[in-house]
């Protein structure tokens, strides 16, 4: 369990199999990382991964920001910071990818 944000530590997201080295689970994070802001760009929103705390910072325009733990829950609290369902298979949100 993380100490500063009480996350538990993740094995690993399902989309990092076949990643054998650590340069290469990094690399996968970043490219996932890359695709989950061009899906919440035209909510206004974005997200980090400082490779450090567990899960993803999503910032909204505002300042407002929350810790995540897993894309799950990026999509609910990307709804909830902007105020309307945030579907990452939607039209609005694959046109930037």
């Amino acid at each position: 369990m993380c100490n500063a944000c009480g996350f538990p530590a993740a094995p690993g997201h399902w989309t990092d199999a076949g990643a054998s080295s650590p340069g290469d689970r990094m690399r996968l994070r970043l490219a996932r990382l890359a695709v989950v802001n061009r899906l919440l760009a035209p909510y206004g929103l974005k997200a980090g991964d400082d490779g450090v705390t567990p899960g993803l910072q999503l910032h909204a325009p505002g300042g407002e920001w929350v810790l995540v733990p897993d894309l799950e829950a990026l999509w609910r609290e990307a709804a909830r910071l902007a105020r309307t369902p945030v579907d990452p298979l939607s039209d609005r949100a694959l046109a930037n990818v």
